[in-house]
């Protein structure tokens, strides 16, 4: 298949995005696939794809499992990509989503990032006893007005912004008491909406430095390539094209604690010419995020087989 004339974006989806029955579509159709979830398993010492294909969600949900769970489907989902001779001029992904993001690019290998995300989930979720933190969804409100209240809200705690998704979507995190207050500081100040989130930590926050701590001794101990120059990565934590081993390393370990600049990145992948965004795995979290970012751009998703037809479709009918 021959690309179309500007630059393709492959976006990679990061945790909440988790669906029972993920993957397994196309591990039934494509062989390339189906060797990805072998690989998983292999390199985890347990049946993943089980737990993709069948459940139960409760395991799913579990942060040690859902962040290799949605690596692997989408390492799955690309490989069928690549095999249809789809490529990727750039590769950017939410949070978790930056490990399948490099293993697209070559900058770590499969199984090693497979493994380092079991830890990274194990150690996030250790990082903070359950019920001590919070995330929140703050909507319709501008980011300088969010950061302030996060500020005002914390009275000594941590309350900080942890995700700027799109020009809609700030998402806060820190102790639930100071996110608890941030949340009606916002409604009361004219937020859309502002919603506490199910999440089992409150990630991208200073309360994560015990996890990353502990991931930057594993990532240290890891083989980092340069990334491909033909697919380069953006990073979500200075949103910018990481293109040494070491910067990419690097990135990864500050990510922990550092606010996800997902909106930032995708204006960048914008800026560079990139018109054709392609979510590349399970759900449609950033297909979504994306229309609230620039509706003028294609958007486009790769989870099962019905998208992936319609996708190979639309990129062909972009290049005729």
């Amino acid at each position: 298949m021959t690309n179309t004339s500007s630059p393709i974006a492959f976006l990679f989806p990061g945790q909440g995005s988790q669906a029972v029955g993920m993957g397994k579509e196309l591990a039934s159709n494509y062989a390339v696939a189906r060797r990805t979830f072998e690989e998983a398993d292999e390199a985890l010492g347990y049946k993943l794809s089980e737990v993709c294909f069948e459940g139960p969600e409760e395991k799913l949900k579990l942060t040690e499992i859902t962040q290799p769970a949605i690596l692997t489907a989408s390492i799955a989902a690309w490989r069928v990509l690549q095999e249809k001779g789809l490529r990727a001029d750039f590769v950017a992904g939410h949070s978790l989503g930056e490990y399948s993001a490099h293993v697209a690019a070559g900058t770590l290998s499969f199984a090693d990032a497979v493994r380092t995300v079991r830890n990274r989930g194990k150690y996030m979720q250790e990082a903070v006893p359950v019920g001590m933190g919070a995330m929140a969804a703050i909507l319709g409100m501008p980011l300088e007005k969010v950061s302030e209240i996060a500020k005002e809200a914390a009275q000594g705690e941590v309350c900080q912004v942890g995700n700027i998704n799109s020009p809609e979507q700030i998402v806060i995190s820190g102790h639930a008491g100071a996110v608890n207050r941030a949340v009606a500081l916002a409604v009361e100040r004219g937020a859309k909406k502002a919603v506490l989130l199910p999440v089992s930590a409150p990630f991208h926050c200073a309360l994560m430095q015990p996890a990353q701590d502990r991931l930057a001794e594993d990532l240290r101990a890891l083989s980092f390539q340069n990334p491909s120059s033909l697919s380069p990565v953006v990073c979500n934590v200075d949103a910018v094209v990481v293109d040494s081993a070491e910067a990419s390393r690097d990135a990864l370990i500050r990510q922990v604690t550092g606010t996800v600049k997902w909106e930032p990145s995708v204006r960048l992948l914008i800026d560079k010419g990139a018109s054709l965004f392609i979510e590349v795995g399970p759900g449609k979290v950033l297909w979504g995020l994306m229309r609230q970012i620039d509706r003028s751009k294609t958007c486009l998703n790769v989870g099962d087989e019905a998208s992936l037809q319609k996708t190979l479709a639309q990129v062909a009918a972009l290049a005729a």
